[in-house]
């Protein structure tokens, strides 16, 4: 039995009920997590490729293309042809996803308000930070192999 909660197990399920919960306000709107991530991310990089944009969210490329597919079919995304090169395609969002993207932002913020309940402000800007720190310091350590020296026998 452990003797205190581990933060990385703390993390994990924050993630996974913060995703829970957004899913529960969303539901009507027919936008999983991962399709508003496209979505959300596709705002802020209109005209994007899809192997990047599957870089950028941390997905398998097969994976979006499976998620774009479905998305393009109720009219959210379309796909142009990429004028640089003829056998790629560009990402854009249509004027059906724009007030999705509204709800999901309102729901986003009504999820996190929700979650933040009794946090005063600095505390929760403090969290950010920390996080943030966190992150930046995790993206750093995957960009290196992960050989722990004192283990590794010659």
């Amino acid at each position: 039995m452990l003797s205190s909660p581990n933060i990385s197990f703390i993390l994990h399920d924050v993630a996974r009920l913060l995703r829970k919960r957004f899913e529960q306000r969303s539901r009507a709107s027919g936008l999983t997590c991962a399709r508003w991530q496209v979505l959300a991310c596709l705002s802020l990089h209109e005209g994007i490729h899809q192997n990047r944009l599957a870089d950028l969210i941390e997905i398998m490329p097969i994976t979006l293309a499976r998620l774009l597919d479905k998305m393009e079919a109720r009219g959210f995304i379309e796909r142009r042809p990429n004028p640089a090169d003829r056998r790629a395609w560009l990402l854009y969002l249509t004027q059906r996803a724009h007030p999705l993207l509204e709800i999901m932002r309102g729901n986003g913020q009504k999820t996190r308000d929700e979650a933040f309940v009794g946090l005063l402000a600095d505390v929760q800007l403090h969290l950010l930070k920390t996080l943030s720190l966190v992150k930046s310091n995790l993206l750093e350590a995957c960009a290196q192999p992960a050989v722990d020296r004192e283990k590794v026998h010659g």
